[in-house]
């Protein structure tokens, strides 16, 4: 149960009720401070439509961070999301099999963002060595989008686990094909 109310368009001034038309419980909770929740909105907008960054490394990034972090708000949410940018089931197992340190079918480029994205979790920041091997096919706008894209997702995940955000029911099925382990 959510450690704040989930807030609905009626019980939000006018000028905020745009940041509800993704009906998420992320979303309903973040408005109880709407000019907050309109920055964090702005960063996450960005990421997803507006970012050079190829979108299904983007994603993949960020489901690795959510699996790492047990995040199953956010993991699940980004299964949908990753699919709706090329994702598929074969990245999905390939970065659980990366994660636990198991060959994948990924190529090179995927397999070090996601061991980038790990560092950053784990290690605070992407090691020199990691850092060069994704910047050799990376511009210096991408890179730049790749770190605030993996920073941001680690956030929001202290953000949902600190607030004790639900899932929505419709994303729970996702956890029958990807169980985190951990995660009941």
């Amino acid at each position: 149960m959510a450690r704040l109310p989930y807030l609905e368009a009626d019980q939000v001034a006018p000028e905020y009720r745009d940041m509800l038309k993704r009906n998420t419980n992320l979303h309903k909770l973040l408005v109880n401070s709407p000019d907050m929740a309109r920055a964090f909105n702005g960063i996450g907008g960005y990421i997803r439509f507006k970012s050079k960054l190829d979108p299904r490394l983007r994603e993949l990034a960020i489901l690795q961070v959510g699996w790492l972090e047990k995040s199953e708000y956010e993991f699940t949410h980004h299964v949908k999301i990753g699919k709706e940018f090329g994702v598929t089931d074969e990245d999905i197992e390939g970065l659980i099999a990366e994660t636990c340190g198991k060959p994948s079918k990924l190529e090179p480029l995927a397999k070090a963002i996601l061991k980038g994205a790990r560092e950053m979790v784990r290690e605070l920041a992407m090691s020199e060595v990691t850092f060069a091997e994704i910047k050799q096919h990376l511009s210096d706008e991408h890179m730049t989008d790749l770190v605030l894209t993996i920073a941001f997702y680690c956030a929001v995940v202290r953000v949902l686990a600190t607030m004790q955000i639900d899932n929505e029911p419709s994303y729970k099925e996702v956890l029958q094909q990807y169980p985190i382990p951990g995660v009941k």
